[in-house]
């Protein structure tokens, strides 16, 4: 398969495990648009404290006042029309503890995706969330004994308010880019966790976001505050039906990890191709602290998502590891975030891209060692793997080291899936659509370890589902 071969079909992907939707009556519904009635309808509907509303609302001008990001991704942002997004979609019930509680079509919703299964086999707690709110909210009582907190962010916010009002919006303030204002205006839903000191979570917490409803708009924020000396592994899984409407995904993430503490947040991300997912998240950590991105992008009309840490504290480790896979129609603009901010810091970023059809792929990278810090080492690597003729990937390395007591290093590949290659699976009974599988699972499989077990076997299969079709 030569770089002339005409093997620039995309794939039609068979996303039949999230590709459903119900009709679900609503008890709270603000509406289409997004203004200060908006706001003050869903300040309401939670029942929030002033200082809250008040946070919004200065959030909403900011994002009033912000430009789009025009000088990327500028032609798909124009798709989305705010004036269209519904921003808030509740049924009105508190999230159950006990999972025959949750209604019917949110029990089988989560059912069909496996989560009551992975909660039983490998997981500390899950919490599901089903467009604005959560349904189901669970920690193992080994778990909260220990002093654990796992609980939706608005459940965080209105019972351990000394906790979560320290944080709220230190790491990533409300103006930090467009999108972290609009979330910080309309925030619903999300996780709020706890680890005390020297508590280690011996099983993975989970979330998953699942969006049901057409033209809307779920705008999950996350804080998560692990204390020194402790350690957690946090996992979201994302899905969404195909509409053929735009519908909008924008987060906000902030991580805390105190002295000595070690955080692990792992995504899986399977939206539908008519998903905007504009996400900000950034880690804070202290003294020999550790933060741990691992990000898999499959699906999405549009992702823009750099996971970034600043390393505060002496001996503070921030590491990325990223795999994002750009079908047709698709762009997965990814990166990291590097910011020293002490002596003797420690990054490392690591991004596998693929391109398949006529797919876009974007690693937007930033690494920031001022001159008067010592000691501080980056690793950087950034290998691309295109498929088809007609693939694309761009790379934005941003670099920026002062002062002659450091140590980088930056490594970047492009590469085709060869025609060698190929030839020399199918003399071994492969088709050609296995054969550029099995390329692709080989080039991501070192990163693919990184994942617990069960997201590792979802992975591949996922992966395995985008190349189907691939050639031809």
């Amino acid at each position: 398969m030569s770089n002339d071969t005409d093997t620039a079909a995309g794939i039609d992907i068979d996303r039949d495990k999230g590709d459903f939707h119900y009709d679900v009556e609503y008890k709270h519904d603000a509406g289409r648009g997004l203004t200060e009635d908006t706001i003050d309808y869903i300040s309401k509907v939670k029942g929030e404290d002033e200082w809250i509303t008040d946070f919004r609302k200065r959030a909403l001008k900011i994002f009033e006042d912000k430009p789009m990001p025009t000088h990327w991704a500028s032609e798909d942002l124009k798709a989305i029309n705010f004036d269209e997004i519904r921003y808030y979609l509740s049924g009105g019930d508190a999230p159950k503890r006990s999972w025959e509680d949750v209604p019917d079509e949110m029990k089988e919703t989560f059912e069909r995706l496996g989560i009551p299964e992975q909660e039983r086999k490998f997981l500390a707690g899950v919490e599901a969330q089903f467009d604005s709110e959560a349904a189901y909210s669970n920690i193992k009582a080994a778990v909260s004994d220990q002093g654990v907190i796992f609980v939706n962010s608005s459940e965080g916010l209105a019972e351990y308010p000394e906790i979560f009002r320290k944080w709220f919006g230190k790491v990533i303030p409300s103006g930090d880019n467009k999108f972290s204002a609009l979330n910080s205006a309309v925030f619903s839903g999300g996780s709020f966790i706890y680890v005390p000191p020297g508590v280690k979570v011996k099983h993975p917490l989970q979330a998953y976001f699942r969006i049901n409803a057409e033209q809307f708009g779920q705008f999950e924020r996350t804080l998560i505050i692990v204390d020194e000396g402790a350690e957690l592994t946090y996992m979201e899984g994302c899905t969404a039906p195909k509409f053929e409407t735009a519908t909008l995904h924008s987060a906000v993430v902030e991580l805390v990890a105190m002295k000595d503490a070690k955080i692990q947040y792992i995504t899986v991300q399977n939206w539908s191709a008519n998903v905007f997912n504009l996400v900000t998240k950034r880690g804070l950590a202290h003294e020999n602290a550790e933060i741990r991105w691992i990000d898999c992008n499959i699906g999405s009309r549009l992702t823009m998502k750099y996971p970034g840490v600043v390393m505060k504290g002496r001996k503070a480790r921030g590491e990325v590891i990223s795999i994002a896979l750009a079908n047709d129609g698709q762009h997965q603009d990814t990166g990291a975030k590097m910011i020293h901010a002490a002596d003797e810091t420690t990054s490392n970023v690591v991004s596998k891209s693929i391109s398949v059809g006529e797919g876009r792929s974007t690693y937007r990278g930033q690494v920031h060692i001022p001159k008067h810090l010592k000691g501080c080492k980056n690793n950087t690597e950034c290998d691309a793997l295109l498929i088809n003729s007609a693939s694309r990937t761009d790379t934005y390395p941003a670099i920026t080291v002062r002062g002659n007591q450091h140590a980088t290093q930056h490594e970047a590949s492009v590469s085709q899936v060869s025609e060698e290659q190929i030839f020399y699976m199918k003399q071994r009974g492969l088709n050609e659509a296995e054969a550029i599988s099995l390329s692709v699972n080989g080039f991501v499989n070192d990163l693919v370890r990184e994942f617990p077990m069960e997201y590792s076997v979802e992975l591949k299969r996922l992966i395995d589902l985008e190349m189907e079709g691939s050639v031809g």
